[in-house]
């Protein structure tokens, strides 16, 4: 964003009221996306949790550090002028799902997706009337054609905001199933990140987690519970 500099430059922060919903003032002055956009956002809750950000910051501004604004600057700049890619990109995931590509062995993390995934499909075969094909080991299988168009709608029907929140839970996850039940409040983040995590964390019992194991599953439980918080605050 426009203010964005390696040290910070502001001393207060405030939620202004602007033409087309809510903005964030520093020392007066409304901030911009990357691309010098003007940083809208639909709900004062979302905005309010975005000041929050920009004001816990330190000496120095860490865009690592705030989440929800970088969410928010991806739906106005990425999002917003290249949707159809996005919704293309989003909806591909469903041809390869991760919850559709089930372990040959060992025999109990197989029947653990079994018993924690297939929930999931079938909500999405029943709520979504979009049912998908469920195989054991790596070889592509193909998705009935109907389906893979019925879940593109339902990632098309979301508005710029809500879709960026589902694009970035969806890629943190590997699995659409995974992202539009999140987003359409089946289950919490925390689910969603143990769910996307079931195959790694059963072997992490077995050998233990190495360092760099560890920080990749830390950045993606933060990704996702940056993505449904970002949702929650879009509703409030």
């Amino acid at each position: 964003m426009t203010e964005w500099r390696a040290r910070r430059t502001y001393q207060a922060v405030a939620v202004v009221e602007c033409r087309g919903g809510y903005g964030i003032a520093l020392d007066g002055k409304p901030i911009t996306t990357p691309e010098g956009r003007p940083l809208v956002l639909p709900s004062r809750p979302l905005a309010q949790a975005l000041a929050a950000e920009w004001q816990a910051q330190g000496q120095h501004v860490d865009p690592l550090a705030m989440p929800l604004t970088r969410l928010a600057g991806s739906a106005i700049d990425l999002v917003g002028p290249h949707r159809a890619a996005v919704v293309e990109r989003t909806a591909a995931y469903a041809e390869t799902d991760l919850l559709c590509y089930r372990a040959l062995g060992p025999e109990a993390l197989a029947e653990h997706q079994e018993a924690e995934w297939q929930p999931l499909v079938d909500w999405v075969a029943q709520h979504l009337e979009a049912p998908l094909r469920v195989t054991a080991g790596i070889v592509a299988i193909e998705q009935p054609a109907l389906s893979l168009a019925t879940l593109r709608r339902a990632v098309e029907a979301s508005d710029d905001w809500h879709l960026t929140a589902l694009a970035a839970a969806t890629a943190a996850c590997g699995s659409l199933i995974l992202g539009l039940a999140l987003a359409e409040g089946e289950i919490d983040a925390e689910a969603t990140w143990a769910l996307s995590e079931l195959d790694e964390s059963y072997q992490i019992e077995l050998w233990g987690e190495d360092p760099e194991a560890r920080r990749r599953r830390e950045v993606q439980r933060a990704d996702i519970a940056a993505a449904a918080r970002f949702l929650a605050l879009l509703a409030s």
